[in-house]
């Protein structure tokens, strides 16, 4: 589901669409998938595309928060957690660089399996 939720982001022209595993460091999720968008429209336009396109999978969504603020969007499907971001946040808070020893995932896009 980390690589519908990747492909989702994608459709919606996020920036910078990265997958990280995170089993092996956190017992909070599995994975998360991290990008970004230009604007507060634009981040809820991602988030609001990649629910969707999850729920219609059959994922159950947990959480929403600072989908208002549309500076950093967090969807929690328990598994699965994606982080929509503003460039200016994602620079700040670096969650690449927080989550260092996560393993990256490529993303691939459905075709390619």
């Amino acid at each position: 589901m980390a690589q519908w939720a990747a492909f989702a982001a994608d459709e919606k022209k996020a920036r910078e669409v990265r997958i990280l595993d995170i089993r092996g460091i956190s017992g909070v999720t599995d994975y998360f998938v991290i990008c970004s968008g230009t604007s507060g429209t634009h981040v809820r336009a991602i988030a609001d595309h990649v629910e969707k396109q999850l729920t219609e999978r059959g994922l159950k969504i947990d959480h929403v928060e600072g989908y208002r603020n549309g500076k950093w969007v967090l969807l929690d499907f328990g598994d699965l957690v994606i982080h929509v971001m503003q460039e200016d946040e994602r620079a700040f808070y670096n969650l690449e660089r927080l989550w260092g020893d996560a393993v990256e995932v490529a993303v691939r896009t459905p075709a390619a399996g």
